[in-house]
């Protein structure tokens, strides 16, 4: 005879009672509690290069800040609240306030994945639809075996249909008036 346990859901409080830990990431989504592995050297090389031309950017404009993981994303209220942890986000100078000393507490207007093996389902899937549900302006996806980044802008629907960008695509955006770039920058050693 089995039995059946309940699901019983991690909420907000677990999530902030976990141990810090260098080693170890976590996020918690519809109330499961998700270790995200550490990323490749590819995927840091990416990051970082995605980093400098977004911080550089900034540091000339004053438009905002940009931050990477681990920082703590926090979306929603109560027991719906849900913890991410993306590779790099935006938040604008008008919007400073929600980013705290221990967490990005509302959603970034900018949100950046660089897929990985163990996170490309989630990353593609819920978290998308998380990130326009919650009001992210912009969220970019980046795919390091085709080299290629697929930016969504939110609309009154959700995220439309991405813009696919090879790498060598020229990429604007009006979230960074000014800011040009090849998409090759991204994905250079």
């Amino acid at each position: 005879m089995s039995v059946s346990r309940p699901r019983i859901p991690f909420t907000y409080d677990d999530y902030k009672s976990l141990p810090e830990s260098t080693e170890r990431r976590y996020e918690l989504l519809a109330g499961d509690l998700f270790m995200v592995p550490a990323p490749t050297t590819r995927h840091q090389r990416i990051c970082q290069n995605i980093e400098y031309i977004l911080v550089g950017y900034v540091r000339r404009t004053q438009r905002g800040q940009v931050l990477d993981a681990p920082v703590d994303v926090v979306l929603g209220t109560g027991t719906a609240r849900e913890v991410v942890q993306p590779d790099i986000l935006f938040v604008t100078a008008e919007r400073a306030e929600i980013v705290t000393l221990a967490e990005v507490v509302g959603c970034p207007d900018l949100v950046i994945e660089v897929l990985s093996p163990g996170t490309e389902e989630r990353d593609t899937n819920y978290k998308k639809t998380l990130y326009a549900r919650h009001g992210a302006g912009e969220y970019w996806i980046v795919d390091p075996p085709t080299r290629t980044l697929e930016r969504y802008v939110l609309g009154a629907d959700g995220f439309g249909a991405p813009q696919r960008l090879p790498a060598d695509a020229i990429f604007t955006s009006p979230l960074f008036p000014d800011l040009i770039f090849e998409c090759r920058e991204i994905f250079a050693p």
